[in-house]
This record gives C-alpha cells, sequence and structure tokens, in this order.
C-alpha cells in the first residue's frame, strides 16, 4: 500500500510591509487578508498541517483565530526588508522534520482557494515532477518589450532574432502570480530554490491571480468579490423563479 505523501504548507506574513502598512491584517470580503489563505490552506486535502511564519503579534493572534497553527514568533533578523524567502522557509522546516513536500502560500493571494491548491499538487504528482508554481498569462507579451539605455535607444528585451511582428504570432507567455509554490522538501534543501529544472506551471486565471501589494490592489480583489456575490446572487434569483 502507497502512503499518501505528507505536506506541510507554511503561510509567510511579516509585518513591516511598505506599499500597503499592515497588509496582512487590512479587511476584504468581511474578514482580514490572511484569513483568506489560511481557510483556503485548511480546506485543501492535500495539505496536513499549516503553520504561519510571523514576527507579528497581531498578525500572528489573527492567523490563529482562523485555525492556523503558529509554533514560533520568526526572529527579527529574518523579518526584514531583504530577508529571502528561502531563508524564512529554511527557518520553518527546522521544526518541522517528516514532510515530504511543502507549500509555500503567501497571503497576499487571497482569490486563490483550496481547490487552486489541490489542482496544483495533483499535477505536480501526476507528473513525478519534484514541483510545481502558480502561474497566469500576460497580457503584453515580452517580445514587445524594451529597455531604453543611456542614450534613449530602444533595446529589446528578448534578443534580436527572436522578435514577432504580428500580434497573432505571439506565443503565449506566463507570468508567477505568486500563490502557490509546491516543492518536495528534499529538492528545496538541497536547492535552496522553489525553481527547479523540472518546475510545472499550474495555469490560474487572472481573477483568482490578484495579488495584493497596494491599495489598488484591494479595491480590486474587493470588486472582484463584490461582482462574483452579485452573479451568485443572480443566478440563485433566477433559478427560484425558474421553479416557480
Amino acid at each position: 500500500m502507497i502512503s499518501k505523501p505528507r505536506v506541510l504548507a507554511i503561510i509567510p506574513a511579516r509585518g513591516g510591509s511598505k506599499g500597503l502598512p499592515r497588509k496582512n491584517v487590512l479587511p476584504l470580503g468581511g474578514k482580514p487578508l490572511i484569513a483568506w489563505t489560511v481557510e483556503a490552506a485548511l480546506q485543501a486535502s492535500c495539505i496536513d498541517h499549516v503553520i504561519l511564519s510571523s514576527d507579528d503579534v497581531e498578525i500572528m493572534t489573527t492567523a490563529e483565530e482562523y485555525g492556523c497553527d503558529v509554533p514560533f514568533r520568526r526572529p527579527a533578523e529574518l523579518a526584514s526588508d531583504t530577508t529571502s524567502t528561502v531563508d524564512v522557509v529554511s527557518h520553518a522546516l527546522q521544526g518541522h522534520p517528516g514532510f515530504d513536500y511543502l507549500a509555500l502560500l503567501q497571503p497576499t493571494s487571497p482569490l486563490r482557494t483550496a481547490a487552486h491548491i489541490d489542482a496544483a499538487f495533483s499535477l505536480m504528482q501526476s507528473h513525478h515532477s519534484k514541483s510545481v508554481v502558480s502561474v497566469c498569462q500576460v497580457q503584453k507579451s515580452p517580445l514587445w518589450m524594451y529597455h531604453i539605455d543611456a542614450s534613449q535607444t530602444l533595446v529589446p528585451v528578448i534578443p534580436k532574432g527572436t522578435q514577432v511582428t504580428r500580434r497573432q504570432d505571439l506565443p503565449d507567455a506566463f507570468l508567477l502570480n505568486g500563490a502557490i509554490y509546491f516543492i518536495a522538501v528534499r529538492a528545496f534543501l538541497e536547492e535552496r530554490s522553489f525553481l527547479l529544472p523540472d518546475t510545472l506551471g499550474f495555469v490560474m486565471e487572472d481573477d483568482a491571480s490578484c495579488d495584493i501589494d497596494s491599495a489598488a490592489d484591494l479595491m480590486r480583489a474587493q470588486a472582484i468579490l463584490d461582482s462574483a456575490q452579485q452573479q451568485e446572487t443572480l443566478t440563485s434569483n433566477s433559478a427560484d423563479a425558474v421553479e416557480i
């Protein structure tokens, strides 16, 4: 009998956000921003344990209120603007041995759901890959992007020889959306990275990929939630009318 792999979810949430102060506990759809990620992680069937890594007491208390395990307070030296995510995850793993995979779930991706998490893990397992990260399709291709050098000359981001002149000929391009990172624990410890040569891309919808870095992002997320609620109400009313 093949045993189910054990998966640890780590939610990193420091208190020192500069772009949108206190963003991890700001309200969205009637609950703190971080609650969306905690609830999605707890509801995902592939995840066995969910922990928070934070230096902030308010964030820690809020996460606990929504059912997240908060086994430690992150040291100050791992909560600066220059601290790498790899170091934060490595610190969290030290006290949690025995897991086969880890999931990094950033609280700034509130519209990522348990279904997304389970589907990403299933994709990785079905392809026998060691890692998968979530992406979304970009609207503007990097093949049409340029740097401007010191002489104000346009320099292609993609080297010459690969330029495309017709929009119809542009290949699809994808961007890491920051919502989901899965990796085998052993591979993470060896490579100290979430991106490996065989990393898979799990494609998410544009709205679900909403990443909260500014007040405008928070307003967009709220608008998406409001629109979904309105659509659900209209659908429910239509169903009631048919029954009548």
